[in-house]
């Protein structure tokens, strides 16, 4: 039986013509069944795609092919399947765009890219770096969710700092606004789920005066790769597809809570209500009534 796999994957680097490299990815992704979203910019591209294992290998090959993408890292997970046509149950269909980010922190002015990545940015952490300089700093080191608060509430690295952020956009706003400027003098270390959103984040960060700063490199796919659930991580990976949210062993701890009854649950959904537009943890039993609660909130 054809195995359903899903890749993230991302690369920083100048393109000159995004809108050809779009029709080329497009064509490629169409040719080959798949599904997902890829976004694409001056400054590079950034995807997640779902489908047949051997299909996304060839996508694989044909990207790298490229020069500018030759070095891309491709995170693989499990897919929950493949529909009766052969394509990711994960994606509803395949969206292929030109964005002026890649990443939406509404800071495009501020990005600087060359061919070796973001300008500026902080220093990479593998996950076994993060520990030494864990073990050397002890409780100095902050980590620092660099994701949505709704996808930090069902895990996170422990005691981490997680803004009060909605939407990636926000970040920027509480940084000029100086919310986090008593962390200047200490270790900080943004962490995302694949790293992208922290590469961005940690050159913001950067420029407004943080001194040390550091991006866990390949995000919290990688850490989890790595030490499961028996390291520095508590609870689920939320992910931007049909999955919901990924765990790293058969031992994952839950730490979302329902917002209706309050009980451990790690399941998001969206609200019904076209006036709601909001996501939120709730487990099956509670979706109905805080759906209704959020709608009549909003």
């Amino acid at each position: 039986m054809p195995l359903a796999k899903i890749l993230l994957f991302y690369a920083f680097t100048p393109l000159a013509d995004p809108a050809a490299v779009r029709l080329w990815q497009r064509d490629l992704a169409e040719s080959l069944g798949l599904r997902g979203r890829i976004l694409i910019s001056k400054d590079g591209l950034n995807g997640t795609l779902g489908g047949e294992m051997s299909a996304l290998k060839r996508y694989v090959r044909k990207t790298r092919d490229y020069a500018p993408f030759k070095g891309v890292d491709f995170k693989w997970s499990d897919g929950t399947g493949l529909d009766e046509g052969g394509r990711s149950a994960d994606f509803p269909k395949l969206v292929v765009k030109v964005r002026d980010e890649i990443v939406s922190f509404g800071a495009p002015g501020e990005l600087v890219v060359d061919e070796g990545g973001v300008v500026g940015g902080g220093a990479r952490l593998t996950p076994d770096a993060l520990h030494d300089l864990v073990a050397e700093r002890g409780d100095e080191v902050v980590f620092f969710d660099g994701r949505n608060a709704l996808e930090a509430s069902i895990g996170r690295f422990r005691d981490a700092i997680v803004p009060p952020t909605d939407t990636t956009r926000d970040f920027v706003g509480l940084l000029d606004a100086g919310a986090y400027d008593h962390l200047k003098g200490r270790p900080v270390v943004t962490y995302c789920t694949g790293g992208i959103r922290c590469e961005v984040l940690s050159s913001l960060m950067a420029s407004r005066g943080f001194g040390e700063v550091y991006q866990l490199e390949g995000g919290i796919v990688r850490y989890g790769e790595r030490f499961g659930d028996d390291g520095l991580w508590n609870g689920s990976l939320y992910v931007f597809d049909g999955r919901g949210s990924v765990d790293f062993s058969d031992h994952a701890a839950v730490i979302g809570r329902c917002e209706g009854c309050g009980d451990a649950t790690k399941r998001t959904a969206n609200c019904p209500d076209a006036s709601c537009r909001r996501q939120f943890v709730v487990c099956e039993s509670c979706e109905t009534v805080a759906c209704r609660e959020h709608a009549t909130a909003a």
